[in-house]
């Protein structure tokens, strides 16, 4: 923006291929974001039978499962702890991740006609569509509470590191989404893959299992390529107070999704403009 004299004069350019990400758009329509989080929220659950409920269905369900045939029949190591609460405890980031990654991913096609139509930041609505699994995350932390209570088990003074690794989670969920939502505008395989690959997620991170059943160091170094290892085994220490603090885990896991992120990031740019054209 030039001044000429008293008028003012707006340059508007296109952005370049590889131009800066512009997060300040975020904030400037902070008011959208949670619009169309709560908008999803709102449809999620909408004329459904037991409503919010599906948020405690869903990882009771896949804990009985999970109890049944892991625990009862493998004899699954649960650390020492009920193995009800150890799996509770690690499905409820894992199922905030896959459900946020698996509607994100399609979410611009959803609303390709709201894309070709109007004006805002596209980065908004895979964010939001992620943003909008946090909910379910404190329903479930809430129902974990209650099973633990049954076990005789309590929250220890951990628990205060929640947040940071609830936030792991987030930055590992909006990490896969952006990627996988501006690939799927260009590539329509990525709606069939993206399910495939967040089902053989499940079993390479530690939720139904410990992370000390794996031995091997070549292993090791790749399992601490999965953001959601650290943000799992984090959680569940951080909520059940057992064993050592995970931070090396959690900082390992937090270096790969915040690379991830920021690939994420520059793709995204890069690919916004041909949204509309391609969409």
């Amino acid at each position: 923006m030039k001044a000429t004299g008293a008028l003012l004069v707006h340059d508007i350019r296109p952005p370049s291929r590889w131009s800066t990400v512009r997060l300040r758009d975020l904030w400037a329509y902070r008011e959208l974001l949670f619009f169309l989080a709560l908008r999803d929220v709102k449809v999620r659950y909408k004329q459904a039978f037991i409503g919010a409920g599906w948020a405690v269905l869903q990882p009771v369900a896949m804990m009985t499962v999970f109890w049944v045939f892991l625990s009862k029949l493998a004899h699954v190591s649960s650390e020492g702890l009920p193995y009800t609460v150890f799996a509770f405890a690690g499905l409820i980031p894992w199922l905030f991740f896959a459900n946020g990654v698996g509607a994100a991913s399609d979410v611009l096609v959803a609303n390709s006609n709201l894309i070709s139509k109007v004006y805002f930041p596209r980065l908004i609505m895979p964010v939001a569509s992620v943003l909008s699994w946090l909910p379910d995350v404190a329903i479930s932390l809430v129902v974990l509470i209650g099973v633990m209570a049954l076990y005789g088990l309590a929250p220890s003074a951990t628990v205060l590191a929640l947040p940071l690794f609830v936030l792991l989670a987030l930055v590992a969920a909006l990490a896969v989404s952006i990627w996988l939502s501006a690939l799927n505008v260009a590539y329509r395989d990525i709606h069939y893959a993206a399910p495939f690959f967040i089902q053989v997620g499940l079993f390479l991170t530690p939720v139904t299992y410990p992370a000390s059943l794996i031995h091997s160091p070549k292993l090791r170094m790749l399992f601490a390529l999965n953001p959601m290892a650290g943000a799992v085994q984090g959680f569940r220490w951080a909520v059940l107070g057992r064993g050592a603090a995970p931070w090396l885990p959690a900082l390992e896991s937090l270096l790969v999704a915040g690379a991830l992120l920021i690939g994420g990031l520059l793709y995204f740019r890069r690919a916004e403009q041909f949204f509309a054209d391609v969409i």
